[in-house]
């Protein structure tokens, strides 16, 4: 195997988000198996700094149009991103999750599947989700009784508000599980991506009012709601599962407790109300819910704040609150300010 694909590996581990090395080289095989040897020889050249192609092609020892043709190429392919700032184009490179993992959907298969599976489970799990702030953070359902005390950057329909253009696409997770025989009967195609940018209609496009009864279809079929951990900067909303989501799985499959971040809110029973009927049980994606005595009793510890036991509890015995104010972590404010805190918590600045 070619050392390019352990130079990729290097240059993935660098970035804030994380892709740690593994003993057994799954680390290796994986990337072998999404790059090319071109590709990963240019990506790897690539840092989370934003470059023009003229400095690029310098570490390369290549002329600029030959290396600005493999960066489009691998634009496309969803391995580098792409800014336009100051009449300059310049390029980064794409993190493993979020980045050109998701970037895979659609292409998904058998293979592809089980070379994930054998990285997560050999560290890359650990490596990517542990560190704090958390890639991903709960948003709670809109479907609750009152919404005056739910955070600005919390409310999910705020959140779309002031987007121009809303896109579907079939959750990568869940077709990666397919892929082994795993799936689930939760809605595929519940993936939102959202922008404030006016642009031409695309397959896949769908209105803001389809936008919403995506989601609320996603809270019928008891999928949390979850964003990128910051305020400012969203464009995404996933609609996760726990036994698909490769982020939940982080918390049911892994053991990583602070996988994905929950929401500063809490689900709360009320025992003199709660006739037994074990719905929220079913409904809960990380098994906080139990039942004592016929009551069904939630681990604090383990509640995400999604308020998916909420929604459909018919005697209304349970309720969404705010957590304690010292128990609220707000997010960072920004994707940038995101990075600053993962790269110094992972020891990297």
């Amino acid at each position: 195997m070619s050392n390019v694909y352990a130079d990729l590996a290097d240059a993935q581990n660098a970035l804030p988000n994380g892709f740690p090395r593994t003993e057994t080289g799954s680390d290796l095989r994986l990337l072998e198996f999404m790059y090319s040897e071109k590709e990963a020889k240019l990506a790897s050249q690539l840092t989370l700094n934003w470059e023009t192609a003229d400095i690029i092609a310098q570490r390369l020892g290549k002329i600029t149009k030959e290396t600005l043709s493999g960066l489009f190429s691998l634009v496309r392919e969803g391995k580098v991103w792409l800014h336009k700032a100051e009449g300059k184009t310049v390029f980064r490179l794409a993190p493993f999750i979020v980045g050109s993992y998701e970037a895979h959907v659609g292409k998904m298969n058998n293979t592809l599947s089980l070379l994930v599976e054998e990285y997560m489970r050999d560290g890359g799990a650990e490596g990517i989700m542990k560190p704090q702030p958390a890639v991903h953070r709960v948003v709670p359902i809109m479907d609750t009784d009152d919404m005056e005390w739910i955070l600005p950057y919390d409310n999910v329909l705020e959140i779309i508000n002031n987007a121009e253009t809303f896109h579907a696409n079939d959750c990568i997770c869940r077709e990666q599980k397919e892929a082994l025989g795993e799936g689930c009967d939760a809605p595929k195609q519940n993936c939102l991506s959202f922008s404030t940018v006016k642009r031409d209609k695309k397959p896949g496009d769908i209105t803001k009012e389809e936008a919403v009864k995506l989601l609320k279809e996603a809270e019928e079929a008891a999928l949390v709601h979850s964003v990128s951990n910051v305020i400012d900067g969203l464009h995404y909303i996933c609609n996760c599962c726990g036994c698909c989501c490769g982020i939940l799985r982080g918390i049911n499959d892994w053991g990583i407790e602070n996988s994905m971040a929950r929401a500063n809110y809490e689900a709360v029973v009320n025992s003199d109300d709660c006739i037994g009927c074990e719905v929220c049980i079913d409904r809960c994606q990380v098994s906080a819910i139990t039942m004592v005595d016929g009551i069904a009793v939630i681990n604090r510890d383990k509640c995400l704040g999604c308020g998916l036991c909420v929604s459909t509890c018919a005697p209304k015995a349970i309720s969404l609150i705010p957590r304690p104010k010292a128990e609220q972590i707000a997010p960072p404010e920004s994707f940038g300010e995101w990075e600053k805190q993962r790269l110094k918590n992972r020891n990297i600045m």
